[in-house]
């Protein structure tokens, strides 16, 4: 089994491209678990509904709640042995969410801490096209989903991309996404 890392900001894409990844490996008849956070466990839902809250005490509560949700999906990897590929969309760069300082130091923490495949794949958006897309979505607003805080956490997530990490500007139209992600794609197959 092979681990997959799709990360991003809100609104970026992850989610698509970890379905276009899906849809790839899938067409080579390969057993493929995408599994988003946060996820649909407990964890994952009190995560989510810590989101939509205010203040630094539910940003607190929100983290505390996804840090136990990626856990969880890690201990669960030995029950998902059977599938030739497992994608987790939104993992580490979870702490870029962090407040400035922080973000580096439980980014390399959790590093240290989870496994960290060969995999990364981080979908870059501007904020701009995250809020757009954020609009579009029939959901309450999460604390982090507005122009100003995305535009914090993106300038972080570049800062921390830097080292392992394929880089997809998912800016534009899915046919230039699609062709970038063939790229990344390829240079995986090379690590086989």
């Amino acid at each position: 089994m092979r681990l997959i890392v799709v990360d991003g900001i809100d609104g970026s894409g992850k989610s698509t491209v970890a379905t276009w990844i899906a849809e790839h490996y899938r067409a080579r008849g390969e057993e493929v678990l995408v599994r988003t956070h946060p996820s649909d466990t407990w964890f994952g839902r009190m995560s989510r509904r810590s989101l939509i809250g205010e203040g630094r005490f539910m940003q607190a509560l929100a983290t505390f709640f996804f840090v136990l949700d990626v856990l969880y999906s890690v201990r669960m990897l030995r029950r998902w042995e059977g599938h030739d590929k497992v994608i987790f969309v939104r993992y580490v760069m979870a702490t870029a969410y962090l407040p400035a300082g922080l973000h580096r130091q439980g980014y390399h923490f959790f590093c240290k801490l989870l496994p960290m495949p060969e995999r990364l794949l981080l979908v870059d958006t501007t904020p701009e096209c995250a809020l757009t897309r954020i609009e579009e979505r029939e959901h309450e607003r999460e604390m982090f989903e507005n122009i100003e805080s995305l535009r914090k956490v993106r300038r972080k997530v570049l800062e921390l991309s830097t080292e392992g990490w394929k880089v997809l500007d998912n800016s534009g139209p899915s046919v230039g996404s699609r062709s970038q992600l063939d790229d990344v794609l390829a240079s995986w197959e090379a690590l086989s």
